[in-house]
Parts: structure tokens; sequence; C-alpha cells
């Protein structure tokens, strides 16, 4: 167990092994990942309502530190940049000469309060970065060496369903990527504590550090009962039956083109979809022509000229990449990889300007099928 002069013991030990340790913090109004020194750093007293196109932070009475559902951004960016530049070069005398980005100057990072959803989406991009024969090396130079602590998520959004997909709402050993700690916050008559979980030897040895007492029988029960009150409070739900092959025989349904009407392909589903790995390259160069870089920027199956070939674009309508983007996420990712591309965060949801819900598009699709209609 810790109580919160142990959560910040925890960070100090963090900081004192040489992680550059970011979590939870509010700026501009939501909940981002940022370097993380004290508790007071993190959102203390701070929850949230979310809810289709809708965001907004509010406060609470109880002083809750992780008190808040999904925040603006998942662990993505820590380990997958929006923009990274991979060289850069010059002209010489010689010839050419080009210079690398020392990714490992970064890091190595600690992450503090990742949510199982986001615990399950790091183990996504572990399966297709790192894990596979073509290995992305700046991701794996960031992942690999990270320490996760983990959290329970005791009071999920209005757009969240990852009781649905399976990814929560507590940290599980053997689901998702490997977390070091794991942290259930408890609040009640007996004091402000958290009920600490080891999932590797190093994350044993951060807390043997610490000194920190073992739990009861008593506290195990209640971090049970703050999960299992968290899963029976999802705000959406996805019933994933059949998922995949429903969407494959769904090519030519009218509901496309209704989420076209109110879609605005601007791609913010994408970026903070916590899963989402597409990415462009962009060459520039000085006016003089001796300096140059290449630059890898996040990209999304939204953007008009996402899907351009010579001569022209495959996916030319809104519909045409709406389709595409639900039906890779639920259906041909299962395929790909062995496992959905959707955690069930409802940031898609949530940070929609549309407010189009990826949960009610499954139910019109389910209900065009059996009706033979539209929406």
């Amino acid at each position: 167990m810790l109580d919160l002069a142990g959560l910040q013991a925890l960070i100090d030990a963090l900081a004192g092994r040489g992680y550059r340790v970011l979590g939870p913090t509010v700026r501009d109004g939501v909940v981002v990942n940022a370097p993380v020194r004290a508790v007071s750093d993190l959102p203390v007293g701070w929850g949230d309502d979310q809810d289709s196109g809708r965001y907004r932070l509010r406060r609470r009475e109880d002083g809750a530190v992780f008190g808040f559902a999904a925040a603006a951004q998942a662990a993505k960016p820590v380990f997958f940049p929006t923009e990274e530049v991979l060289w850069r070069g010059r002209r010489t005398e010689d010839g050419f000469e080009t210079d690398t980005t020392d990714v490992g100057a970064e890091g190595p990072y600690a992450l503090l309060g990742v949510r199982s959803c986001d615990l399950h989406a790091v183990g996504i991009h572990d399966t297709v970065l790192r894990d596979r024969g073509f290995q992305d090396g700046a991701y794996a130079a960031r992942r690999d060496g990270a320490f996760v602590v983990a959290v329970t998520c005791g009071d999920p959004g209005g757009t969240c369903f990852c009781v649905s997909m399976g990814t929560g709402p507590r940290p599980r050993v053997g689901h998702g990527a490997p977390f070091d700690l794991a942290l259930t916050e408890l609040l009640d008559d007996s004091g402000h504590r958290f009920l600490v979980e080891v999932g590797t030897d190093r994350g044993g040895e951060v807390l043997a550090e610490l000194g920190a007492p073992p739990a009861g029988e008593t506290e195990a029960a209640l971090a049970d009962r703050v999960a299992e009150r968290a899963a029976t409070r999802m705000g959406r739900t996805l019933d994933t039956a059949g998922l995949k092959d429903l969407l494959y025989s769904s090519a030519d349904s009218p509901v496309w083109a209704d989420v076209a009407d109110r879609c605005l392909a601007c791609g913010n589903c994408t970026a903070v979809c916590p899963t989402c790995f597409c990415t462009t390259v962009a060459d520039l160069t000085d006016l003089s022509g001796d300096q140059s870089e290449r630059t890898r920027v996040w990209d999304s199956c939204f953007n008009s000229d996402f899907s351009h070939l010579h001569g022209g674009n495959v996916r030319q309508s809104t519909s045409s990449r709406y389709r595409q983007w639900m039906t890779h996420k639920l259906g041909s990712w299962i395929d790909q990889f062995g496992m959905s591309g959707c955690v069930g965060c409802g940031r898609c949801v949530t940070w929609c300007p549309a407010a189009i819900d990826i949960t009610e598009e499954v139910a019109h699709l389910r209900s065009a099928a059996e009706t033979g209609a539209g929406p």
C-alpha cells in the first residue's frame, strides 16, 4: 500500500533511477501527459464529463488523483511522436552527409497513470511496430526500457466502452502490454491510499525500495469493488459478436453515406486514437539546396490524398474513407494482427466535432443488415 507520501516517493524513486517521469497533468482545460515531479503536478481533485463531441473538466470534492476518465491523448505520442526528424543532411565538399536523431537521449521514460485501455493500445503498437519482422527502430528505442505504472479506472467517462472490448477497467498481468506496477486508488473513511500490484521484477524492486507496507484482505477487496463498480458504469457498449463479418458484408451499406453527410473528414478520430499508426514523410530543403531533412508525421486515412496512387486517389469520397477506417479498426485489423484495433477508450467519440459515435454506427450497420434498409 502507498499513501500520498508514498506516491511522491515513487515519483522520486523513478526520477532517481534516471527515468523521465511523465504522467497526467491539467493543461489548457484538458488532461494530457507531461513531465511530473510531484503529486501536485497530477490532476488532484479533477474529474471530467465526456460525451459525443464534448469534453469538460470538473472539480471533484474527494481529492482523487486519478478521478478522471481517458485523457486527451494516450501513451502513443510518447513512444510514437506526432512529428519526428528521421535525418538531417548537408552538402559538403566531398558529397553529402547525414545525421540521425539520437532517440535514446530522450529517455528512458516512466509513464505514470496508464489506463488499462491504453495499456492494451501500447501492446498493439508493440505487436505492429516493434515485434514484427520489420521493426520501427525509433519506436523500439523509446519503448524498450520504459517503466509503466498503470492505474485502475474508477470513474469511466460517458464515451468509455473498454468492458465491451475486454480491455479494462483494471490492468491485469498478461493482458495488454506489461506493466511494472499497477495502482488502484482507494478513498474512504480509512484514508486516501493506493493498492499496488507488482507486474515485473523491476517493479518489485522499486516497490521494495519504498518500504511500502503490504495490503490486507480488506484493501484487496475494496480494490476489487472499485473495478467492479467501474465495469458497470460504462458510458457506451459495443456488440462485437460477428463484427468483422458484419463489416465485410456491409461494404455497400447505406449507413456509410449517412455517416458521410455528417463527417468532416477532419481526422480528429485518428489523431486521438491510441492505436492508429499511419504516417507520411516530408522532405524539406533550404533555398540554397545545401541543407535538407526528412520528417515523419502522423497521417490519417481521412485525408483526401492518403490513398493516392499513380493516377489518382483510391478513396475519393468521405463515405469510403470512414468505411475504410472503421472496417480496418474493427475488422481487417484482426486478420492483419490477430486482435482488434479498438480498445474502447471512447476518444474518437469524445473528440469528434460532428459527434459521430462508432458504437452507434455499428448498431446502425446491424440494423441495416437485419432489415435490408438504411439507418
